[in-house]
């Protein structure tokens, strides 16, 4: 009979609306407030009965961590300006503004080239703004958002910057994992090795900055008295970890 009200009991509990166990719940903890209290005092006594080298040991340890995660914030922004101040240093830039950011993820085949970064339009992005790879021009911004943006390579199909080659200006052309600067008559010398420099975009870019290297230099299949002119970037971009965004005349 006992067993039977018990278990009568636990159910009608079980499936009794919560706001009436939480009201038999305090008022359990209201009247056996004193010996409940007697047994959480009994437990921080024996907490404070803890060795002191164990508490001494904790705190030394929580410091430690503390002293590691600050050594690792310090060495990022080490590395930050020592890259910041290597860009300021090598080029004249006077109203320019270099934002760091971090490679998400890489694409590059045939048909598309293209990088998303972890800085956006908090960060003072902007479309068509040029950005640096190991102190050369990868691409542009094509998109942006709140805290990221996409980064459109020199490579892209549908990538057309404005360069410079053998001292006149073209339009670069993005060809797969590599570019090409077309309708260049042959009576500009180009050869292999030459350096393709992005050339000036007012509001964007106020320096030419190298953007790739001649890969190859042919007569055109169609057209002889044309080059055949297919540049190749000259850092390795899918092995990027961080890039430059530059900001001209920021706000």
């Amino acid at each position: 009979m006992l067993l039977t009200w018990f278990t009568l009991a636990g159910l009608i509990f079980l499936f009794a609306p919560q706001r009436l166990t939480n009201k038999f719940q305090f008022t359990f903890a209201r009247i056996f407030r004193w010996p409940l209290s007697i047994g959480r005092n009994f437990t921080l006594s024996t907490r404070a009965q803890q060795p002191l080298t164990d508490i001494i040991s904790r705190r030394e340890s929580q410091y430690q961590n503390h002293i590691a995660n600050l050594r690792e914030e310090l060495l990022q922004e080490r590395q930050k300006v020592k890259k910041l101040s290597g860009l300021y240093n090598r080029y004249v830039w006077e109203g320019v503004k270099f934002v760091l950011a971090d490679v998400i993820t890489v694409t590059v085949d045939e048909s598309r080239g293209e990088l998303i970064i972890n800085r956006g339009q908090i960060d003072g992005l902007a479309k068509d703004q040029f950005v640096l790879g190991d102190n050369s021009i990868i691409g542009t911004i094509s998109e942006v958002s709140s805290r990221t943006a996409q980064v459109k390579l020199v490579t892209d199909s549908t990538s057309k910057i404005a360069v410079k080659i053998a001292g006149v200006g073209r339009v670069m052309q993005g060809n797969g994992n590599t570019a090409r600067v077309p309708l260049l008559p042959i009576k500009y010398k180009v050869k292999t090795g030459d350096i393709v420099l992005a050339n000036k975009k007012p509001g964007f870019l106020d320096v030419p900055l190298i953007a790739g290297r001649v890969a190859q230099c042919k007569r055109d299949d169609e057209n002889p008295s044309l080059w055949d002119i297919t540049v190749k970037p000259v850092c390795d971009i899918e092995r990027l970890n961080d890039v430059a965004v530059i900001i001209m005349n920021p706000q």
